[in-house]
C-alpha cells in the first residue's frame, strides 16, 4: 500500500527538519568560534610576557594590535610560495642543465631527490605537519612528472613523444591515485591522478593514428571512467576534478556524434546511443541531475536514430524522421507514469522516476518544437503572401508564391505537432494545438500548390472555424483536467485544487497547519482559448480580403462572408472579442460599399456619399442596442467612416457641403437618443455649420456676417433657453460666445471697410447690444456692445482726429497730454471711488 505522506504533512515535516539543521548549526558555529579563540589566541595576549619584566611594553594602538592575516593563511601563503619556488628550480634544473651533469646524471639527481620529496609527507604527518606535507607531497609529483621526462631523454629518446606520454599519463594516474590512497590526509595526489587520467586513451589514439571518430571513442570511455569516479569516491575534490573533465571531453565527444550524425550516421549513431546510455545511467543514479542528464540522454537519441533515418530516407522526410524520434521520446511520460496499486494492495511494475521522464519527455518536446519551426515558413507565406501584392486590384492575376521548393511534408509536421498537443491535458497545450492546426490550414495552399479558388475557400473556411471556436471554444476544452476547463465565477478567476489539509487520524495531523491555503491566480481556460482562436481567425480574415482583391467576384463574396461571420461574433460573442468583431463588420460593410463604388465607376465625390449609408446604418443599429460597449464601438466605427467619407469628398467643395450636411443629419438623429443627446447635438451643430460656410464659399460669399450669423442666432437662442431654465446662470456663459461670434469679426471688417454702411449697421447694433444691456443688466451684453459701439465710432471719428492733430502745432499734443495729467492727479481720489462705483455696478449684473 502506498505510504507516502500528503504534500500538506510533508511540507510541514521537511520545515521541521530544517529548522533542526538550522539550530543544529548555529551550535556549531559557536562551538568553531570557541575552538579558533582556543587555538590561536589574539596577538594582544603576546605582550603578557612584557609585563612584571621590567621592560616597558610596545605602544599598541588603543583596543590592541589588529592583526592582518590568521598565522594558517600567513602558513598557506609561505609553504605555496616556497614549494612553487622548488618547483621552478626543479624545472630548470631538468630542462636547461646544472653545470657539466649530462642529462643522465640529472635524472639520478632528480630520482634521489623525489623519492626524498615524497617519502617525507609520511614523517611530516606523523607529527601533524598537514600543511607542510601537502606542499612538499606536490613538489614530489611535479618531480615525478620530470623523472618521466629525463626517462624520455635518457632510455627512450627514440619513442613517439605521443605515445610515451600516453603511457607516462597512465603510469603516473595509477602512481598518484596509489600514493594518495597510501596516505588520505593529502589533498593533492587523488585530484591530481584524475586530471592525469583523462590523457591516457585520446593520446593513445592520436598516438596510433586514429581519427576524430576513435578519438571520440576514447573520450567518451574517459567520460565513463570519470562517472564512475563521480559516483562512487567519497572526496569531494575528486568527484569535482572528476566531473570536470567528463564535461570536456562528454562535449568534445556529443559535437563528434552529432557531426558524424550528419556526414556519416552509422559511425555516428553507435556513439550517440553510447553517450545517451551513460548519461541515462547518471541521471538514474543521481536524481538531482535527473532532468538535466536524461535530457541530454534523450537529444543524443534523437540525433543518432533521426541520423539513420536521415540516411535512408529523401532529404523531403528528414525533418519528420527527426520529428518521429522525438514523438516516440515524448511519449515516455506517459507510458513511463508510476502504475496504480492493483485490487489485492500490491504495487505495479516499477516505473521511471520522474526526472528521467521530466528529462526525455522535455527533450522529445524540443525535437517537436523545432520541427514545428521548421514547419511555419510555408504558414507564414500562406498568410503574408497575399498582403504583399505585386499585382494591380482587380486585375485577375495572381502574384507568383514563394517556397515553392519547400518540401511539402511541412504539413506532415504541423499535423503531428497538432496530434501530439491535443492529448496532453493542458490548457496551454490545447493553445498549442489550435495555433499548430491553424498553421497547418494556413500553409496547405503553399505546401500542395493550389490554385487560387481552392485557396481562397479554404482561407475563408479557416477562419469561420476559428471565429466559431472563438464564440464557441467546448471543443477545445474537451478532455483539459477540471480544475483548469471548470468556469470560474464572475470576477473570480479558476485556479489549481486544492489538497485537503490532513485530519486527526493522518500520522501528522497532531501538527500539521490548519490555516487555509491560498488559491493560485491563473487564466480562465475559457478566455484564453477563446482569444487564441479569434486571433487565428483575425489573421486569416486579413489575408483572405487581400487575396480577395485579386477577382472582382471573389472581393464581394469574401466581404460578404466576413461581414455576417463577425456580425455573428458580435450577436454571440461575449467581452471585447464583441466589440472587436462589431469594428471588423463596420469596416467589412466599408469594403463592400467601396467595391460596390469602384464597380459602378464612382468618381471620388459620389463614393463619399455613398460610404455616409455606413455610419447612418450604424446610428441606426446602435439606436437599437442602446447603451452598452457594443453600440459605442458601433458609433465610433461609423464616425470613422464618415470621416473618410469627408476626404473622399473635400476634393469637390459642393459635394463636401451636402457630405457635411448629411453628416449633420445622421448627427441630429442620434441626438434624439438621451444617453448621446449631448454630444451628437453639438456635433450636429458643428457640420451644420461647417456645411452652410462651404456652401458660402462655394458661392463666393465674402461678408463675415454671412458666416457669423448662423452661428450667433442659435448661440442666443440656445443662451436664452438657458437663463429661462437657470435664472443665476451668468450673462457671459449664456450670450458671450454667440455676441462674440458676430461683433468681434463684423468689427474688424468694419475698421477696413472704407464705406459707410458697416460701420453705421455695427454700430447701430452694438447701441441695440449696450441699451439691452442696461435695460435687463446683463454684463456681457453691455461690456460688449459699449466696446464695439466705442471702437466703432472711433473709427469713424479717426480721420477727423488726424486732420485736427495734423492742423495744430506739435508743440500743443504733449501740452495737452500734460495738462491731463495733472487734472487726473489732482482728481485721484476722485477718479478712484468712482471706478469702483463702476466695478461694483457691474459686479451686480449678471
Amino acid at each position: 500500500m502506498d505510504n507516502s505522506l500528503p504534500p500538506a504533512d510533508e511540507l510541514v515535516l521537511v520545515d521541521r527538519e530544517l529548522a533542526q539543521l538550522d539550530a543544529r548549526r548555529t551550535q556549531l558555529l559557536t562551538r568553531r568560534a570557541w575552538l579558533i579563540r582556543a587555538l590561536y589566541p589574539p596577538v594582544a595576549a603576546a605582550a603578557q610576557p612584557w609585563a612584571g619584566s621590567g621592560v616597558a611594553a610596545p605602544p599598541w594602538p588603543k583596543g590592541g594590535p589588529v592583526a592582518d592575516s590568521t598565522p594558517r593563511s600567513a602558513q598557506n601563503v609561505l609553504l605555496t610560495l616556497g614549494g612553487t619556488l622548488l618547483t621552478i628550480a626543479a624545472v630548470a634544473f631538468t630542462l636547461v642543465s646544472w653545470g657539466s651533469m649530462g642529462i643522465g646524471g640529472r635524472a639520478a639527481v632528480l630520482l634521489v631527490v623525489t623519492s626524498a620529496a615524497l617519502a617525507a609527507p609520511v614523517a611530516l604527518l606523523r607529527k601533524g605537519l598537514v600543511s607542510t606535507a601537502e606542499s612538499v607531497g606536490a613538489l614530489g609529483l611535479v618531480l615525478m612528472v620530470l623523472d618521466a621526462y629525463a626517462l624520455h631523454r635518457v632510455a627512450l629518446a627514440g619513442t613517439d613523444g605521443l605515445g610515451y606520454t600516453a603511457v607516462a599519463s597512465a603510469v603516473l594516474a595509477g602512481a598518484w591515485t596509489a600514493y594518495g590512497s597510501a596516505l588520505p590526509r593529502l589533498r593533492i595526489p587523488r585530484p591530481v591522478a584524475v586530471v592525469a587520467a583523462q590523457l591516457p586513451l585520446p593520446l593513445g589514439v592520436l598516438a596510433a593514428g586514429g581519427g576524430p571518430t576513435a578519438f571520440a571513442w576514447a573520450a567518451l570511455v574517459t567520460v565513463a571512467a570519470d562517472a564512475a569516479v563521480a559516483l562512487w569516491t567519497r572526496p569531494a575534490a575528486v568527484r569535482i576534478t572528476a566531473v570536470t573533465g567528463a564535461t570536456a571531453l562528454g562535449a568534445w565527444s556529443l559535437l563528434t556524434g552529432a557531426w558524424l550524425s550528419l556526414t556519416s550516421p552509422w559511425s555516428g549513431a553507435p556513439l550517440l546511443l553510447a553517450i545517451a546510455a551513460l548519461t541515462l545511467y547518471v541521471a538514474w543514479r543521481r536524481p538531482p541531475l535527473a532532468a538535466a542528464a536524461s535530457s541530454l540522454a534523450g537529444l543524443s537519441a534523437v540525433a543518432a536514430l533521426g541520423g539513420l533515418l536521415r540516411a535512408a530516407v529523401p532529404s523531403a522526410w528528414e525533418v519528420p524522421g527527426y520529428v518521429l524520434c522525438g514523438l516516440v521520446l515524448a511519449a515516455v511520460w506517459r507510458v513511463g507514469t508510476p502504475a496504480a496499486t492493483d485490487a489485492a494492495g500490491e504495487a505495479g511494475p516499477v516505473s521511471l522516476p520522474r526526472g528521467i521522464r521530466l528529462g526525455l519527455a522535455g527533450a522529445g518536446a524540443g525535437v517537436l518544437a523545432l520541427g514545428a519551426l521548421w514547419a511555419l515558413p510555408p504558414a507564414a507565406v500562406g498568410l503574408l503572401g497575399p498582403v504583399g501584392r505585386t499585382t494591380e486590384v482587380w486585375s485577375g492575376e495572381h502574384a507568383e508564391r514563394a517556397l515553392t521548393t519547400y518540401p511539402a511534408t511541412a504539413a506532415l509536421v504541423l499535423l503531428v505537432a497538432a496530434l501530439a498537443l491535443a492529448v496532453v491535458p493542458r490548457l496551454w497545450a490545447r493553445c498549442g494545438a489550435f495555433a499548430a492546426v491553424w498553421s497547418l490550414l494556413t500553409a496547405l495552399p503553399v505546401s500542395l500548390d493550389l490554385p487560387y479558388a481552392p485557396t481562397l475557400a479554404l482561407q475563408l473556411l479557416t477562419t469561420a472555424a476559428a471565429l466559431a471556436l472563438a464564440v464557441r471554444p467546448g471543443p477545445l476544452l474537451r478532455g483539459v483536467r477540471r480544475s483548469q476547463a471548470q468556469d470560474a465565477p464572475a470576477g473570480q478567476p479558476s485556479g489549481p485544487a486544492v489538497p485537503p489539509l490532513p485530519g486527526p487520524g493522518t500520522p501528522w495531523g497532531t501538527w500539521a497547519p490548519r490555516r487555509p491555503q491560498p488559491r493560485a491566480t491563473v487564466v480562465e481556460p475559457r478566455t484564453a482559448l477563446g482569444w487564441c482562436a479569434y486571433t487565428g481567425g483575425l489573421a486569416s480574415a486579413v489575408s483572405a480580403v487581400a487575396l480577395a482583391l485579386d477577382v472582382r467576384g471573389a472581393t464581394f463574396a469574401s466581404l460578404g462572408v466576413l461581414l455576417a461571420l463577425f456580425t455573428g461574433v458580435a450577436v454571440l460573442g461575449a467581452g471585447a472579442r464583441r466589440v472587436l468583431s462589431t469594428c471588423a463588420a463596420v469596416l467589412a460593410a466599408t469594403g463592400l460599399v467601396l467595391a460596390v463604388a469602384s464597380a459602378a465607376g464612382f468618381e471620388d465625390h459620389w463614393t463619399a456619399l455613398a460610404l455616409l449609408l455606413v455610419p447612418a446604418a450604424t446610428a441606426a443599429l446602435a439606436a437599437r442596442t442602446r447603451t452598452g460597449p457594443v453600440a459605442l464601438a458601433t458609433e465610433i466605427s461609423g464616425a470613422s467612416v464618415g470621416l473618410l467619407a469627408l476626404g473622399l469628398a473635400a476634393s469637390r467643395p459642393a459635394f463636401l457641403a451636402l457630405a457635411l450636411a448629411l453628416g449633420g443629419v445622421i448627427a441630429a438623429a442620434t441626438a434624439v437618443r438621451p444617453e448621446r443627446r449631448a454630444f451628437a447635438s453639438w456635433t450636429a451643430a458643428v457640420l451644420f455649420l461647417l456645411a452652410t460656410w462651404v456652401r458660402l464659399a462655394v458661392s463666393d460669399v465674402t461678408t463675415p456676417e454671412a458666416y457669423t450669423l448662423p452661428v450667433t442666432l442659435p448661440a442666443l437662442a440656445v443662451g436664452f433657453l438657458r437663463r429661462r431654465r437657470d435664472p443665476e446662470a451668468a450673462s457671459w456663459t449664456a450670450y458671450g460666445p454667440g455676441l462674440a461670434a458676430t461683433l468681434l469679426p463684423s468689427l474688424v471688417a468694419a475698421w477696413v471697410d472704407p464705406d459707410w454702411v458697416r460701420p453705421l449697421l455695427l454700430g447701430v447694433a452694438a447701441l441695440v447690444v449696450t441699451l439691452l444691456g442696461a435695460r435687463f443688466r446683463l454684463r456681457a451684453l453691455l461690456v460688449l456692445g459699449g466696446t464695439v459701439l466705442a471702437l466703432d465710432g472711433l473709427h469713424e471719428l479717426a480721420p477727423y482726429v488726424v486732420q485736427a492733430v495734423g492742423a495744430l502745432p506739435r508743440w500743443l499734443p504733449p501740452a495737452l497730454a500734460g495738462l491731463l495729467l495733472l487734472a487726473v492727479g489732482a482728481t485721484y481720489e476722485q477718479r478712484l471711488r468712482d471706478a469702483r462705483r463702476l466695478r461694483e455696478r457691474l459686479g451686480r449684473m449678471r
